[in-house]
Order: C-alpha cells, then sequence, then structure tokens
C-alpha cells in the first residue's frame, strides 16, 4: 500500500509548516523523512495519519484519497518516541487495545496479540506492565501494537530517539528485520538522525524549512548530493566556495581538478568532499593549512584544518604520531571524490 503527499501544504495561524509537498512512497518501501527540527517532517507524517488536515492537496493510500477520512478508517499503524503505552495494562492487554477498539472477534483477538509479540520477539513478556520492561522493550511492545491490527501503512515518529545507543543500534536491526518479514508493509520514517536514515530507509526525503529538498536512496544522497544542504545532513561533508575554470575550480588561488562538464566557467560554485576522502600529506588536489583541532575516534583522527578562513575536515586512519595544533600541513583528495554543486552557504 503506497502513499502519496500530492502539493500537501499544512499551515497553522497563516505560519506555512509543510509546504507544497509531493512525495510518493512506494508499496513495501522505507521511506525515512530525515531533517532538522521545524523542518516539517513530523507535520508531513501526522497529514498522513489524519492528525492534521491540508490547507491544501491531498493524501492518497493506495491510491485513494483519505485527505477527509478520520485516523481510525485509515487502517494506519504509529509508534511514536514516547512509546504512549498505557501503564495499567499488561503488555498482552496493550497489544490488543487497537484491535478491541476495532470489535475484533475475542479468538482472532488473542491469535494476532500471540503472532505481534512474536515477531517482536516479546512473547515472553506477554504478562508484564511496561514498569517491568526496558525502554527498549517498551518500544518493541509500541510496534507490536501497531503491527497487530495489520496496518497498510506503518508511521514511526522518531521512534529510538530516547533509547541509548546500543539499544538504537539493537532496534535498527530489528525494524530492518520487521522489514524483511513485512514486505507488503509501507514504512514513513521520521527522524532527524542520519545514521538511522543511512542504515534502514530504501529512500531518504530531505526536509528543510517546511520544504522538501531531496529525495534518493541512501547511496545517491551520500555520494552525488543535490544541494549544499542535502551534503551537509546527509553524512557530513566538506562544502567549499570555489570559482569555475576551464578544467577544474579555483579554492582560495589553488587550482583544483575535478569535473567540470556541467558547470559554466567563471561562476560560483561549492565543491563537496566527504571527510574521509581526504587524506593528510602530497597527492593531488592539495590543500595547505595548519591544525585547528584533532580529534581521536578510535580507528581514526579527525583534523580540522584551517585554510583562509575555511576549515576542512579530513577523517584519517588512527596515527601514531599525530600533527600538533598549529602545526602546518598538506591535504589531499582524489577528483572522482569531488562533486560540484549549486554555490551556497559553505560549512568550513
Amino acid at each position: 500500500m503506497g502513499i502519496r503527499f500530492d502539493s500537501v501544504t499544512v499551515a497553522y495561524d497563516g505560519n506555512v509548516v509543510l509546504d507544497a509537498l509531493d512525495l510518493t512512497v512506494e508499496p513495501g518501501e522505507v521511506m525515512a523523512l530525515l531533517g532538522p527540527s521545524g523542518s516539517g517532517k513530523t507535520t508531513a507524517l501526522r497529514a498522513v495519519a489524519g492528525f492534521v488536515r491540508p490547507a491544501s492537496g491531498r493524501v492518497l493510500l493506495g491510491g485513494e484519497d483519505v485527505t477527509d477520512l478520520p485516523p481510525y478508517r485509515r487502517g494506519i499503524g504509529m509508534v511514536v518516541q514516547s512509546y504512549a503505552l498505557f501503564p495499567h495494562l499488561r503488555v498482552d492487554e496493550n497489544v490488543a487495545f487497537g484491535l478491541k477498539a476495532r470489535r475484533t472477534p475475542r479468538n482472532e483477538v488473542r491469535q494476532r496479540v500471540a503472532e505481534a509479540l512474536e515477531l517482536t520477539g516479546m512473547a515472553g513478556y506477554a504478562r508484564r506492565h511496561p514498569r517491568e520492561l526496558s525502554g527498549g522493550q517498551q518500544q518493541r511492545v509500541a510496534i507490536a501494537r501497531a503491527l497487530a491490527i495489520r496496518p497498510r501503512v506503518l508511521l514511526l515518529d522518531e521512534p529510538l530517539s530516547a533509547l541509548d545507543a546500543r539499544l538504537r543500534s539493537g532496534m535498527l536491526a530489528e525494524l530492518a528485520r520487521l522489514h524483511r518479514e513485512l514486505p507488503d508493509v509501507s514504512m514513513l520514517y521520521v527522524t532527524h538522525d542520519q545514521v538511522e536514515a543511512l542504515t534502514l530507509a530504501d529512500r531518504i526525503a530531505v526536509m528543510d524549512k517546511a520544504r522538501l529538498q531531496a529525495c534518493g536512496t541512501p547511496r545517491e544522497l551520500y555520494r552525488s548530493p543535490d544541494n549544499a544542504f542535502t551534503a551537509s545532513f546527509v553524512g557530513g561533508a566538506n562544502l567549499l566556495p570555489v570559482t569555475v575554470g576551464a578544467g577544474g575550480v579555483d579554492f582560495l588561488g589553488t587550482e583544483l581538478k575535478v569535473d567540470t562538464a556541467e558547470a559554466v566557467a567563471g561562476a560560483r560554485a561549492t565543491l563537496c568532499v566527504r571527510p574521509h576522502l581526504v587524506g593528510l600529506g602530497e597527492g593531488p588536489n592539495r590543500i595547505t593549512g595548519t591544525v585547528a583541532e584533532i580529534q581521536w575516534r578510535g580507528a581514526t583522527h579527525r583534523l580540522y584544518v584551517e585554510t583562509g578562513g575555511h576549515r576542512v575536515m579530513a577523517d584519517v586512519r588512527e596515527l601514531k604520531e599525530p600533527p600538533l595544533h598549529g602545526e602546518p600541513v598538506t591535504l589531499h583528495f582524489a577528483s572522482e571524490d569531488a562533486v560540484l554543486l549549486p554555490a551556497g552557504v559553505s560549512h568550513g
């Protein structure tokens, strides 16, 4: 069951919080809505759920216009950050809640609850109360409750943000497994965490300032971002202001050889290079500067190199003798590892 946003606009007191969103989630696809707070991603999810009504545009599920349908008639399961479990009900009673509200026959309720708990690995906790569970276990129960109604669409609103890093990693693996075991269920996953989006999603829709900025597979957005915002938000990047030349670009008087086939000579542009593709020492496309900061990250060192008022990041394999603060260094990158973007705000 697919989801389609047909020029959906949502406004509160004249303030547009979602601006003419056009987006399609294919049947069985996991689509991540990724963006900072206030970008419109949760509003888009709530429009699908039926909790907010668009000022204009339509929401369609499986080709059916559901814009005017109440939430309970949309066949949607929803998981939120706060779990929203009923503390006085046991796990099995929490999972059964939506089924009972739909007046599902008692025998079918028992069957579906058992299936949902088994699917989420919580079958052994059916008689416990939420207070007896860890945060990760509570989130599994919330997911089981959403799945018990056999939804056509599963909406997840920052479902892992309340968990610690270890639990978050485990739940990501569980959600990926659920996706494999429920191939017909479309998932719309709201997050501000790029790792979650890159790990779980088939495609990512990048949101900012109430508008869709880019949409594509994780690999597409990481390797060939459409704009500077997408490059910086999906994976992190060096974004350097340059001027396009005949066979490369000029950065602070230094000529760098990159592909400029689709650029106009003399135009301003932004050069995007991922930190892990920047090397330390001599090589092609050299940039010189001084070490402003160095961070040890276990397997790598992150170098911040100051050059002409900009900071260039380089993630290099753990150095036995890292350079000192203020020491002059040379960085380099391969031509094929750089992407030329429209001129925008550099993050350096």
